[in-house]
């Protein structure tokens, strides 16, 4: 299975920027992988925040349009999450998710959906303060 390292995070006011990585390592080279962010609030479901295909499409939840940029990096193995104008609904716990599939493409279905994906990262911690 692949395994996912973030990095970024942290703490930021309300309209600053944080700015969220994630590596992939020990995927099958032979198959397309797809990557995502997801958040969650303790008591709540987890739920996708956005996501970049493999012919630079991207699909991002509602509440953060217009304020998140993703991207892959040139290696295709990272995921960036830009956020910028922070508010305090943005407070979560922030988890890397990859999938592979024989597909060229990931947005074969909604890829801010959970079941799109296998793996997970450890998650690492926004917390944005009003």
């Amino acid at each position: 299975p692949q395994v996912l390292e973030e990095s970024g995070g942290g703490s930021a006011e309300a309209g600053k920027s944080l700015r969220l990585s994630c590596e992939a390592s020990r995927y099958s080279s032979f198959r397309t992988l797809c990557m995502a962010w997801f958040r969650q609030v303790p008591g709540e479901e987890r739920e996708g925040v956005a996501a970049v295909d493999t012919d630079g499409s991207t699909r991002y939840a509602d509440s953060v349009k217009g304020r998140f940029t993703v991207s892959r990096g040139l290696g295709k193995n990272t995921l960036v999450l830009e956020m910028n104008n922070l508010n305090p609904e943005d407070t979560a716990m922030y988890y890397c998710a990859s999938g592979v599939t024989a597909s060229s493409y990931c947005f074969t279905d909604d890829p801010l959906q959970l079941y799109m994906y296998t793996n997970w990262g450890q998650g690492t911690q926004v917390t944005v303060s009003s």
